[in-house]
């Protein structure tokens, strides 16, 4: 590290010490997702609006699929050291908007192919996150029975990282037309939460412990006007009954499950200290906390306003240093391992040499102040679409952008 960081690193921490720094953007929202934009709509105006089939429909029977491993007696926080750096194959798995296995190409993606996942797993991510929407492929209650395709179709592309030698994480992931933390919905919603996930834990009970499950992606109120900011009382104590209900559910399934790696979050994923500081962690020896920071967001994202930054001269490495120094203190210094289990920025104008210096130093804090592995948000989308956190091409297996995915590979440990 050089002088100008070591310098600020001092400065920062104690400054935090102080109560003086606090994450975020300097706008007074919170860095991980303030006004973030609804993926989803914006995603499949891209998308052709007659979606084809995912390619060839083939599906492996339940026999070719299954795999097996073991669940070592280790600790979550001596898993998640084993971990590097990771890469989210997003707005496939978990698009939505076309009936069956179709909604995987809905978005304007490819299907996926195990050529795809063995090229990032070969360019170094030995983290890969597969967002999944489920709730468009169960059934009425109280079953909530999952599609037997798409349940295939799932675990198909898990198999492609997991036989490479990739920790891979599961979510559950755009489900907040029906998962809504509520007093009002919470009943509907925790029961339908608990089907879901007894089916997935059963359906991969087998799997060795690279398989993490993560139960939550963002929970909140959608559209509420605490939606990016923390939400309520209420709504924090109805995503630590989620939190809960997942865990519980899972463990229940036996097996291998019984130890699995699994990842509670807080509401609306946020790294909000106020938000961090108001979620129980529960009474687990095998979780994590799944965070999304997004930070600073006047450089991360395409925020059209006056205080929006495209360059990256180091001068907010204070954001970075008191976001980190936060997981730290309130989950690692606790034995609760943290994985960013989304972080990115979008490309601007063409600004790669930019945000190569804006991963390099995340990735530089997220080791140095606490070994937390960071898993970039991938949507697909680079030089058109929206939001263009892109830097893998689908579509031809390589990358749009080497000076953004060599400084993620050179700065993870």
């Amino acid at each position: 590290m050089d002088k100008i960081k070591l310098v600020t690193l001092i400065t920062v921490l104690a400054m935090a010490s102080s109560g003086l720094v606090s994450c975020g953007p300097g706008n007074g929202k919170d860095s991980s997702q303030a006004e973030k934009k609804d993926t989803s709509s914006a995603a499949e105006s891209t998308a052709d609006s007659d979606a084809q089939p995912a390619g060839d429909t083939t599906l492996l029977s339940n026999e070719e699929l299954a795999r097996s491993g073991e669940v070592r007696d280790i600790s979550a926080m001596e898993l998640v050291a084993e971990m590097k750096t990771g890469w989210n194959l997003g707005n496939s798995l978990d698009a939505t908007g076309a009936a069956g296995n179709a909604s995987e190409v809905n978005w304007g993606n490819p299907k996926t192919t195990k050529e795809m996942i063995d090229a990032v797993y070969n360019k170094g991510f030995d983290v890969i996150r597969i967002p999944v929407t489920w709730g468009g492929h169960v059934g009425d209650g109280p079953d909530y029975k999952i599609d037997e395709d798409w349940l295939a179709r799932v675990q198909e592309v898990v198999n492609y990282a997991y036989d490479d030698g990739a920790y891979v994480i599961i979510n559950s992931h755009h489900e907040e037309d029906w998962r809504i933390p509520d007093n009002e919905h919470i009943d509907a919603v925790d029961e339908k939460t608990a089907a879901i996930w007894k089916q997935v834990a059963e359906r991969f009970k087998d799997y060795g412990d690279h398989l993490i499950f993560e139960g939550l992606n963002e929970p909140r109120v959608k559209g509420s006007p605490e939606e990016w900011n923390g939400g309520t009382e209420e709504g924090r104590r109805c995503v630590e009954r989620l939190n809960q209900t997942f865990l519980d559910t899972v463990r229940a399934t036996g097996g291998n499950n019984e130890k699995r790696l699994l990842l509670m979050t807080t509401y609306a994923s946020s790294c909000g200290l106020n938000v961090i500081q108001d979620t129980a962690i529960p009474e687990d020896d095998h979780i994590g906390f799944s965070i999304h920071a997004y930070t600073p967001y006047a450089f991360t994202y395409n925020a059209n306003a006056d205080w929006e930054l495209f360059e990256w001269d180091n001068s907010r490495d204070g954001e970075l240093i008191t976001l980190m120094s936060n997981l730290k203190e309130n989950y690692l210094d606790k034995d609760i391992p943290v994985i960013i289990t989304e972080y990115g920025a979008v490309c601007k104008n063409n600004n790669d040499e930019e945000r190569a210096k804006w991963v390099s130093a995340y990735i530089e804090y997220a080791e140095m102040l606490g070994g937390i592995p960071c898993v970039w948000w991938d949507n697909g989308y680079y030089s058109s679409g929206n939001e263009l956190f892109g830097i893998f091409d689908r579509n031809t297996c390589t990358w749009f952008t080497d000076t953004v995915t060599d400084a993620i590979i050179a700065n993870a440990k």
